[in-house]
């Protein structure tokens, strides 16, 4: 088993920041990994990374086994225009899908860490998407359930010492170190970047397990409702009111 999974070729796909990456991979080995942190939409650059890293590695789309996203939470629009790519993609070559969470993807940055990490990724809006990890069996194990709120509310709820990780760590720095003090373990700023590169191991764990999708099921994740079901369910209490 061992042997044909490290040969299984995956492209996973990152949307879910302003930060857009695309990885290959050849079982748990990386071949190439594109990553873009400039102010442009994802649909203006993510196929066009996608056919560069095919170029280079001498791959093409049907040698791939399965495909993987990152499916949230994150940027609503940045999540709906990864995810149609790697539905579209799929479901062309007729491959199965992978979705991944963006706060276990974050927690991958910290390996093997004795303590609990919490993923710290901004969600705008003065708030943050957070989940709590512990390691187990070489993958962040989830603690709880993924959640936002404002920091400084989760920072008050946080116990002992913890890893922070994530694009709101440098965001908060200064609120993170003025409510926890020396409990708060920040790791170096590159930790910080979310990675389609760290996406990509554990969609294959994911998938070495059986754990996979066909693509039409694939849907982002969102934790928060969007600006238009929040226009929706206020209208609708006007309504009611009225």
């Amino acid at each position: 088993m061992m042997s044909s999974v490290e040969q299984v070729k995956i492209l996973t796909l990152d949307s879910s920041s302003m930060t857009g990456s695309v990885a290959l991979s050849c079982g748990s080995t990386l071949i190439a990994e594109s990553l873009l942190n400039v102010r442009s939409t994802h649909s203006e650059k993510l196929l066009k990374q996608i056919d560069q890293l095919l170029d280079e590695a001498g791959w093409q789309l049907n040698d791939l086994d399965f495909f993987a996203a990152v499916t949230g939470p994150g940027s609503f629009t940045g999540l709906r225009i990864g995810i149609a790519t790697i539905k579209g993609l799929a479901q062309v070559l007729s491959k199965p899908v992978v979705a991944i969470s963006s706060l276990q993807s974050i927690a991958m940055n910290v390996p093997l860490s004795d303590m609990p990490i919490c993923a710290f990724l901004d969600a705008r809006k003065k708030e943050v998407y957070s989940q709590l990890f512990r390691w187990q069996d070489n993958v962040p194990a989830a603690l709880g359930e993924a959640q936002v709120l404002p920091p400084e509310t989760l920072l008050k709820k946080l116990e002992g010492k913890v890893v922070l990780v994530g694009n709101a760590v440098p965001l908060y720095r200064e609120l993170i170190e003025s409510t926890m003090g020396d409990r708060a373990l920040i790791p170096a700023p590159g930790a910080h970047q979310l990675r389609a590169s760290q996406a990509a191991w554990l969609a294959l764990t994911s998938w070495s397990g059986g754990v996979f999708q066909e693509p039409s099921d694939m849907l982002p994740t969102y934790v928060r409702p969007s600006d238009a079901e929040l226009n929706l369910i206020a209208n609708q209490s006007t309504q009611n009111q009225g």
